[in-house]
């Protein structure tokens, strides 16, 4: 074991396709590949050969990140890095990822400046649609004290969100919100959601909604997606979203793919983001003086 744990870190999260995006004295700061960040929070000690995650407060030796990266157990660990298998995790993906240490410590209307900026600047996202469903989450990762956006799911568990943060508390599961509706709109994350409400300008709409919070999530959906007679797919514009948009139509339900809509972008977000900054890039009409 000793000598696995001597891997370097650095060479093979580069022979993933992983560079730093900063290069410091003695260590390298990458973007986390446990989330969708755009600022680098994940630090690899390359005199310790060890890394730690700033946004959860994980870290370890290569041994740990590769348990958290594939989702295994410590000889499965072991057993890849001495076979030099290849590892089935997908890195151009944000993972999901559920924190055992993380704590949540309150629950709170939102109201933080922080949090409220990054919604309207960086998400488009009205916020009084955002209070509506989501709150302000206070909670501590290894003692330490950290907030987010929140939104819960059914069963209890907490879908994470700041501008550095990506994560989810258990139990994972979607999010169902009814309205005696025939028709129901699907989402794959809750921000999502947010940007159709914000585009439509709908706090309360009279279909009703699902938000997966995880493609993964699907088969705990399939219950309240089969009451519906129509069932509209706002997911994402990639393989994941193609699979997922395939085994909804399975339902045997009227299934409609609403991703062209939004087909030159990611996800409905993304699009939202672009509307807004062709609006402010538009001239202001000019005021004629008489």
């Amino acid at each position: 074991m000793y000598d696995i744990k001597n891997i370097n870190i650095k060479q093979f999260l580069a022979e993933q396709g992983i560079l730093p995006k900063q290069e410091r004295t003695g260590y390298g700061m990458y973007l986390s590949p446990f989330r969708s960040e755009t600022a680098p929070s994940f630090k690899v000690d390359y005199s310790k050969n060890l890394w730690y995650d700033f946004g959860s407060g994980e870290g370890g030796s290569i041994i740990d990140l590769v348990m958290k990266l594939d989702g295994c157990t410590i000889n499965e660990a072991i057993a890849k890095l001495e076979n030099g298998s290849n590892f089935s995790f997908h890195l151009s993906e944000p993972i999901e990822s559920v924190h055992s240490t993380l704590q949540i410590v309150s629950v709170k209307p939102l109201e933080n400046h922080h949090l409220i900026n990054y919604l309207q600047s960086k998400r488009s996202i009205n916020i009084d649609i955002a209070r509506e469903y989501c709150q302000e989450i206070h909670y501590t990762t290894n003692g330490k004290p950290f907030f987010a956006i929140g939104f819960q799911s059914d069963a209890g568990g907490w879908e994470l969100r700041n501008e550095y943060f990506k994560g989810s508390t258990s139990p994972k599961s979607p999010t169902t919100i009814g309205n005696n509706s025939a028709t129901c709109l699907l989402f794959e994350g809750f921000i999502d959601m947010l940007s159709y409400l914000t585009l439509k300008n709908a706090i309360h709409p009279t279909v009703d909604m699902a938000v997966l919070n995880s493609v993964h999530n699907l088969h705990r959906a399939e219950e309240f997606l089969k009451q519906h007679q129509t069932i509209h797919c706002f997911l994402d514009n990639d393989e994941s979203g193609k699979r997922a948009f395939a085994a909804v139509e399975k339902l045997g339900r009227e299934t409609i793919d609403q991703s062209p809509f939004y087909r030159n972008h990611k996800d409905m977000n993304e699009y939202l983001v672009m509307l807004q900054q062709k609006q402010q890039q538009m001239p202001k009409p000019k005021i004629k003086m008489r």
